[in-house]
């Protein structure tokens, strides 16, 4: 395995995201999103779109030696994303960060790069005054279910129903704590290590 990193996003990054983002549209949330999302994807207009949470230090990105491979963007949550079916916002809402995406392209995953992302992001976001963390997880995607659930990141009770082009998106709403440590699990090839004393 090539080199791989954790760093702020740079304005130039942002092709490379949309990229990604378009990858993982079109590969594990084919079945999540409306037909057209993916045929109307404009990489360029994306690609701009970044810019402004990039300029602000709110976007990471992963490496495995020259390619840019995932990304991840994070901020202190909104109103809207920390109110519950009520919607009443918890006391320490200023405090709350939310991970609002989290994205590595398919061939790239497995290799701990969510995982980099993750405790990177989460530890920037801890010395900026953040205590706890939360994200918006579509309900039929179990692979970032597992994500978080490994991370310590678990449900609290709070659904919503997006409008996807029509379709309704169900997302659960996950919560954690912001002092994240990076430990990659053994891939297969490990398991048949011997064991060490």
């Amino acid at each position: 395995m090539a080199l791989a990193s954790v760093r702020l996003a740079a304005p130039d990054d942002a092709a490379a995201i949309a990229l990604v983002q378009r990858t993982v549209w079109t590969s594990a949330y084919a079945d999540l999103l409306p037909p057209g999302a993916v045929e109307g994807f404009d990489e360029a207009a994306v690609a701009a779109g970044w810019a402004a949470p990039i300029a602000a230090g709110a976007v990471w990105v992963a490496t495995e030696g020259d390619a840019l491979v995932g990304f991840c963007a994070a901020g202190p949550a909104s109103p809207d994303d920390l109110a519950d079916a009520a919607g009443s916002v918890p006391d320490d809402a200023a405090s709350v960060a939310a991970v609002a995406t989290l994205l590595v392209e398919p061939r790239w995953g497995r290799r701990g790069h969510g995982g980099r992302l993750l405790v990177e992001a989460a530890a920037a976001l801890r010395e900026a005054g953040a205590t706890r963390g939360i994200a918006w997880v579509p309900e039929r995607d179990a692979a970032s279910r597992r994500f978080f659930e490994r991370a310590g990141w678990d449900p609290d009770g709070t659904v919503r129903t997006l409008d996807a082009g029509g379709r309704p998106l169900r997302e659960i709403r996950v919560a954690g704590d912001l002092d994240l440590e990076f430990r990659p699990e053994p891939s297969l090839d490990d398991l048949d290590l011997p064991l060490l004393p």
